[in-house]
């Protein structure tokens, strides 16, 4: 036993006077919750691995932690520029709650198909499985090409955002339209009808939508030359009254964009024009958009009120200012289908049963908020207008706004019914707002 003495003076000599006088309060000292001084640098440490403004699911207040496969010595995992550009994928917003679909998409998504004289990318249901009444394309014509001659089983509905277009088309009873088209202008085909796009500008650019999700099935595009190209040669001369030889040199397989040179563009029918309410073309670029109660940016509806032709997609070309937020509503009538054009969003979309989902939306992204789900976009750009697109399949574009129900609900009933004061109540505006400043 002496032979240990020594050394066991030696061990106590190097512990703390302290430690030895009161070992139980050396152990109680130890942090033992989150707000303990003792425990504030782990936490800051922890923090300090970024936040939603650096693309890490880190709350701030003790939730999360850091992606590794975003730091240089931890690859794979994650790609840290989606995770900058979606703060709200990782947790940005705490009253998200439940599951909800992903409900947007990119047409930097989209394979880009190259065409002789263009090229098309489009959004269809395989793309956004929500996205159920709408598809979506971008479409771009160089100088003289042509989108061919060619009809859908679906409405088609276009706007051009660049450069300047002619479009023509012919009705069952013989009518016609060839008109020119420029920046912020508007067209219809109903479901069937023969129509042609050809580019004018040098390089244009155009946004189609079709009231149907699916719109890549089989069934839903028919173009002139693959019909030609396979019917037999000895029907196209019965048909069309001329020789079999006319027909050798048709295209096949379709070339679905062509390069052409422009030509002369008047053609008179002998069965009238389609002009008037009977017109598919909707001149936007000349009429101012609509300023609203609430401020912060316009709205220009285009529907079957004001474009008696587009009796299937109705539309709505919306501008919010900085920091305006475009106010909480839903539609009773349709899902809301949007193309952004410009500018930086955030919306959230709540679809019932406790659950919602907050997303963030970017120049050249597509959305869908299901029928009747309540939702609200605001421009998160500090300097810079956002500016996008709604579609609806329907005659009309109609909106129910949270604020205006609730204000014009006897007040007894909505305080009760929120836990909130009376008076808090009352001071609604009864005036639908739209967009808020």
């Amino acid at each position: 036993m002496k032979l240990f003495q020594p050394l066991t003076s030696v061990l106590l000599a190097l512990l703390p006077i302290q430690s030895l006088a009161n070992p139980i309060e050396r152990r109680t000292a130890l942090p033992s919750n989150p707000g303990s001084k003792h425990l504030r640098p782990v936490l800051e440490r922890r923090q300090s691995a970024g936040g939603f403004a650096q693309g890490q699911p880190v709350d701030g207040k003790g939730k999360g932690a850091p992606l590794l496969g975003s730091q240089l010595m931890n690859p794979g995992g994650t790609n840290k520029a989606l995770d900058l550009q979606n703060p709200d994928n990782l947790g940005a917003q705490s009253t998200d709650n439940g599951v909800v679909v992903n409900l947007k998409w990119s047409f930097s998504d989209s394979k880009t198909r190259l065409l002789n004289g263009g090229w098309v990318r489009e959004q269809v249901i395989t793309d956004l499985p929500a996205s159920h009444d709408i598809a979506g394309a971008q479409q771009h014509l160089t100088k003289g090409s042509i989108r061919e001659l060619h009809w859908h089983r679906v409405a088609e509905w276009g706007y051009v955002y660049a450069g300047q277009i002619a479009i023509g088309a012919v009705d069952e009873d013989g009518r016609n339209q060839v008109e020119i088209l420029n920046v912020g202008d508007i067209w219809y085909f109903p479901k069937g009808e023969a129509h042609v796009i050809q580019g004018l500008a040098d390089q244009s650019e155009y946004l189609l939508v079709f009231d149907d999700g699916n719109f890549d099935a089989s069934g839903t595009t028919f173009n002139v030359d693959d019909w030609i190209a396979h019917t037999p040669k000895h029907i196209l001369a019965k048909n069309f009254g001329v020789n079999e030889s006319v027909f050798a040199t048709v295209p096949s397989p379709n070339p679905y964009i062509l390069n052409a040179t422009l030509l002369d563009l008047s053609i008179d029918s002998p069965n009238g024009k389609l002009d008037g309410n009977a017109s598919y073309v909707y001149k936007a670029s000349q009429e101012n958009a609509t300023e609203v109660p609430g401020g912060g940016g316009t709205i220009h509806i285009v529907d079957s009120r004001n474009f008696p032709a587009s009796k299937t997609i109705a539309a709505s070309i919306v501008t919010l200012k900085p920091g305006a937020l475009r106010e909480l509503h839903w539609h009773p009538n349709a899902e809301e289908w949007l193309y952004f054009s410009q500018g930086t969003a955030r919306a959230t979309v709540f679809i019932g049963n406790a659950a919602a989902r907050t997303f963030d939306f970017t120049a050249g992204d597509t959305a869908v908020f299901p029928d009747n789900a309540g939702h609200y976009v605001e421009n998160t750009s500090e300097d810079e207008d956002l500016v996008w697109i709604e579609i609806y399949k329907s005659d009309r574009v109609v909106d129910i706004s949270l604020t205006q129900w609730l204000a014009l609900t006897p007040p007894g009933i909505v305080a009760s019914t929120l836990k909130i004061p009376i008076e808090v109540v009352e001071s609604l505006k009864k005036e639908k707002q739209t967009i808020i400043a």
